[in-house]
């Protein structure tokens, strides 16, 4: 490879003012870049060129070949660390100041000869728990700036590694050859593959709930109803306002995406669609659940409140009785017989069995 010093004036070609900014930049970095760097490799027909490369070194080679281009992949970078890239790169300043802050809708924007894309990486964590501290649906972004000969991709979450789809890629020279907009659709490909894979995940624990709502005498709680809703509104935050954005790229939005690669991006809108449908299908189904929930509740509620009723007015009958026998007047039936006790006790017996009876008959007991 020849060395940096002849790749000068290349670089210096396509950006005028690289060196006055490398000077202020070196002058301001604390933290090296290659600190957030997880990946910076050039790729020509497909291939991984070998070597470690500097985002300067990376582009400077890709711009002497044909047919090639540099994939750097950064995880949460801090802004003055993004700032070395994009003065490289000629990135945008809003789509920059979008990737370090992060909390983006899904979108997609156009910078003159460049691509922003924004997706929302999801990972579902387990059963719904109220007591949990971690979130069941958690979410993290993917950024992708597109340009001619370069992908970049900033990261942010743990869970949102890109690792393998690289490797993916880089074991299929043929659709790599693609360029730049095949990394893309990779990438939109993976993060939607994991929207199908949580949604099964959610399926699954909403048939368990719903089987535990509907069976009888079980136990209903209907706040892990709730959490599990919520979340799921959550995963629609993350889902729904991608459909544009990929519709846009499958109708020809940019020349940076080929005709070749439009049609990958079309069975990425149609598992984008299912995963949306599915969605919408588990939001109505657990405002079901939720209102069925509480119905088992209230029925629950109801049939204790019969229970006691019931088992009051069993209780009221040697108490009334006990009562009158008690306000000691002298006339009163049986007090001066001696079967006058047995009789009162027989009574007494004789009407809580008859009423327990009734309501036993009438599934009140």
């Amino acid at each position: 490879m020849p060395p940096l010093s002849a790749l000068r004036p290349v670089i210096r070609a396509h950006r005028p003012s690289l060196r006055s900014r490398d000077t202020v930049l070196s002058n301001t970095l604390r933290v090296p870049i290659s600190a957030y760097v997880v990946d910076c490799a050039v790729y020509v027909d497909g291939e991984r060129l070998p070597g470690r490369w500097s985002h300067e070194e990376a582009l400077a080679e890709v711009r002497l070949r044909d047919n090639a281009f540099v994939w750097i992949g950064l995880h949460e970078p801090a802004e003055e660390q993004i700032t070395g890239i994009a003065d490289v790169f000629g990135l945008h300043e809003l789509a920059v100041e979008d990737a370090v802050h992060a909390h983006q809708r899904p979108k997609l924007e156009r910078y003159d000869d460049m691509l922003f894309m924004v997706l929302k990486t999801v990972c579902y964590r387990g059963r719904p728990d109220p007591s949990a501290e971690h979130e069941i649906v958690e979410t993290g972004e993917v950024m992708v700036f597109l340009g001619a000969d370069f992908v970049i991709t900033v990261r942010h979450g743990d869970h949102s590694s890109l690792r393998e789809v690289r490797r993916t890629l880089e074991s299929d020279p043929e659709q790599l050859a693609l360029g730049p907009a095949a990394v893309l659709h990779a990438i939109a490909d993976h993060v939607v593959d994991s929207y199908l894979d949580v949604t099964t995940a959610i399926e699954d624990d909403i048939e368990d709930m719903e089987t535990q709502v509907f069976a009888p005498r079980s136990s209903v709680d209907s706040e892990q109803i709730y959490v599990m809703k919520r979340e799921v509104l959550e995963l629609r935050r993350a889902v729904v306002p991608l459909g544009a954005p990929v519709r846009k790229l499958t109708e020809g939005y940019s020349s940076l995406v080929p005709h070749d690669v439009r049609s990958y991006f079309r069975d990425v809108d149609d598992h984008l669609v299912t995963v949306t449908e599915r969605i919408a299908g588990f939001n109505e189904l657990l405002t079901t659940l939720i209102d069925a929930a509480l119905a088992k509740i209230t029925l629950r509620q109801n049939s204790d409140m019969r229970k006691i009723t019931a088992y009051v007015a069993i209780i009221s009958v040697p108490t009334m009785i006990a009562g009158l026998y008690g306000m000691n007047f002298d006339e009163m039936p049986g007090l001066h017989s001696p079967l006058g006790y047995p009789l009162t006790l027989i009574a007494i017996v004789a009407t809580c069995l008859a009423l327990f009876r009734v309501f036993r008959r009438n599934e009140w007991l």
